[in-house]
């Protein structure tokens, strides 16, 4: 019973003996995918469609990305159950990206379901494509239609009071899970919190209370219905079992925000930035916290960070430049709005504020850096060279700097001056960048001023005349 006699059996075409072999080497190796493939294909030339088909169900179950395996099933199903050719089909456009093709196949695979748990599989399937091309209206759709039926599990109406949320629609949301509820969910604490959730998001705190077993949640819950002191009473009795949770130290600061305390609000909003680094909301709780304390500058800085995380760079921009209106001196902020102009590609406006940078800190080597690409790009290479030799002073060893010195000097004719950057470069190391192609060009650099010398001579420039009378005559 070795591999060796399977394939023996099958070159030898006794495909019967092959496939007692492979199914004996599958006893032992079950999860082989290599294996079953072999026994699927030896199935199929012996016309045992059946037990291919649940050979290569197999491999797909471990090697969900196997093309092979969906157009064999295709072909397989192709004359005898178009549901499954079309899911299979639907599947295998998924698996290679091709989401439009792959909706459009579930849809003829609805048309062919017989039974409400196929209807229901294939609307699961569409509603969850139609939310990654998204098309939402069409995905909440389908997941009504799921939640139409007795047989719509909890997961279903998630999806859907999920899919409202996303389209701005909380108040369907919570119409969503309170039918769960009233659907024989009412014990079920995933569809209770979630619907509690979203009480909260819905101006409903006090119902959000009847629904809840989550302590924080209950916090929240009290908070915005204006019960500070009970909020408070809670998170005084379950710090220690939360002194890590990030949660805990934002209702905190909500509670000392709500009650104007807020140098305590920011100490709260500290001690949530440990545990949840680089979420939008650190920043937006600091920007709400200085407004009240009509702190302009700061409360714009944040509000600028909190829709850079929100990925909302426009807006950013403009609460960074109400922030430079206030205080237009502060070297970090110059940088972030001529960095931030840089990233949406407005050089212009990036170079106008690198050149205040510059004035703030003229050993700025970023912003010179900058400046300089700005001028190269707009084909201004003496101005280029004057940021450049600012930033050679500073940085005399940067071997970028030292070869585009050479290269600008090079570019507005400055023969000498190129030639010393480039020996500079050169001599740096033999390892660097471009080496044989810079000692190439002094070499040719050498010879020309060479020339330039030579000719400069009398005797040379009497016959520089004399040979271009002569081309004249014999033109």
């Amino acid at each position: 019973m070795t591999l060796e006699s399977a394939e023996q059996f099958e070159e030898q075409e006794q495909y019967d003996k092959a496939y007692d072999e492979y199914q004996k080497l599958l006893s032992k190796k079950p999860n082989d995918v290599d294996l079953l493939q072999r026994t699927a294909s030896t199935a199929l030339i012996l016309d045992k469609k059946d037990e291919a088909k649940d050979y290569f169900t197999r491999i797909l179950e471990l090697d969900p990305q196997n093309t092979m395996c969906y157009e064999q099933l295709m072909d397989i199903y192709s004359d005898t159950d178009r549901y499954k050719y079309y899911i299979y089909r639907a599947d295998l456009h998924v698996v290679q990206g091709q989401l439009s093709h792959a909706i459009n196949d579930f849809n003829k695979a609805l048309g062919k379901a017989e039974t409400e748990e196929e209807i229901i599989s294939v609307r699961y399937a569409l509603g969850g494509l139609y939310e990654q091309v998204e098309k939402y209206n069409q995905a909440i759709d389908e997941f009504l239609r799921i939640t139409d039926s007795e047989k719509a599990n909890k997961e279903a109406y998630i999806k859907l009071a999920m899919l409202y949320e996303k389209s701005d629609m909380i108040s369907s949301s919570v119409s969503v899970l309170e039918k769960a509820i009233e659907n024989g969910f009412e014990n079920d604490n995933d569809i209770k919190e979630l619907l509690a959730s979203y009480y909260i998001k819905n101006d409903n705190p006090e119902l959000a209370l009847t629904m809840t077993g989550d302590n924080l949640t209950k916090i929240r819950s009290y908070l915005d219905n204006e019960q500070c002191d009970k909020a408070f009473e809670l998170l005084e009795n379950i710090k220690n079992d939360y002194k890590k949770n990030p949660k805990y130290y934002s209702l905190l600061a909500q509670y000392y925000y709500q009650k104007n305390e807020f140098e305590k609000a920011l100490a709260a909003v500290d001690e949530f930035e440990k545990f949840a680094k680089n979420s939008p909301l650190i920043y937006q709780m600091r920007a709400m916290i200085f407004d009240e304390q009509h702190n302009d500058y700061d409360a714009h800085i944040n509000w600028a960070k909190y829709n850079i995380l929100r990925n909302n760079p426009d807006v950013a921009l403009n609460e960074y430049m109400h922030a430079f209106s206030i205080k237009d001196d502060e070297p970090e902020l110059v940088f972030t709005i001529a960095n931030l102009l840089d990233s949406i590609d407005d050089k212009t406006r990036a170079n106008e504020f690198y050149e205040r940078l510059v004035q703030l800190e003229p050993s700025n080597k970023k912003a010179l850096e900058r400046l300089a690409d700005f001028r190269e790009s707009i084909g201004d290479y003496k101005q280029a060279i004057v940021y450049l030799e600012k930033y050679h002073q500073i940085d005399s060893k940067n071997a970028n700097t030292i070869k585009k010195l050479g290269n600008f000097y090079e570019k507005i004719r400055k023969k000498d001056k190129a030639l010393e950057y480039y020996k500079m470069y050169i001599g740096i190391s033999s390892a660097v960048a471009d080496y044989d192609e810079i000692s190439s060009k002094i070499a040719k650099l050498e010879t020309r001023s060479k020339q330039y010398s030579d000719e400069g001579s009398e005797d040379g420039l009497i016959d520089i005349i004399v040979k271009w009378f002569n081309r004249k005559k014999q033109g």
